[in-house]
């Protein structure tokens, strides 16, 4: 596909507008546009929901299971997602911003 066939009247614009929207994930323009954030697919997020959900339950099961004596286990950071530059908040954080802590 040659971009100077919009100049010289053999591209519609629309033709052309549909190619850029359909672009692939991984095309420069999207990488340039987006970021990272373009290298992530729907899966992608879901699996790594699916990663923190199953780390906190790592957690939770190691909380009951722990004897009293010793020093309860680091709550998990979350898989950090395009875009973020550090992982969400603590439990304690988010308890004492909702009042509940």
């Amino acid at each position: 596909m040659d971009l100077l066939d919009w100049h010289r009247g053999r591209l519609s614009s629309r033709r052309l507008a549909l190619l850029v929207q359909h672009l692939p994930r991984d095309a420069a323009l999207n990488l340039e546009l987006h970021g990272e954030a373009a290298e992530w697919s729907v899966t992608d997020h879901l699996l790594a929901h699916v990663i923190d959900q199953l780390r906190e339950s790592n957690w939770m099961f190691a909380m009951v299971n722990r004897d009293e004596d010793d020093d309860p286990p680091e709550f998990p950071d979350p898989l950090r997602r395009p875009g973020e530059t550090e992982p969400g908040p603590a439990p304690e954080e988010v308890a004492a911003f909702l009042g509940t802590g």
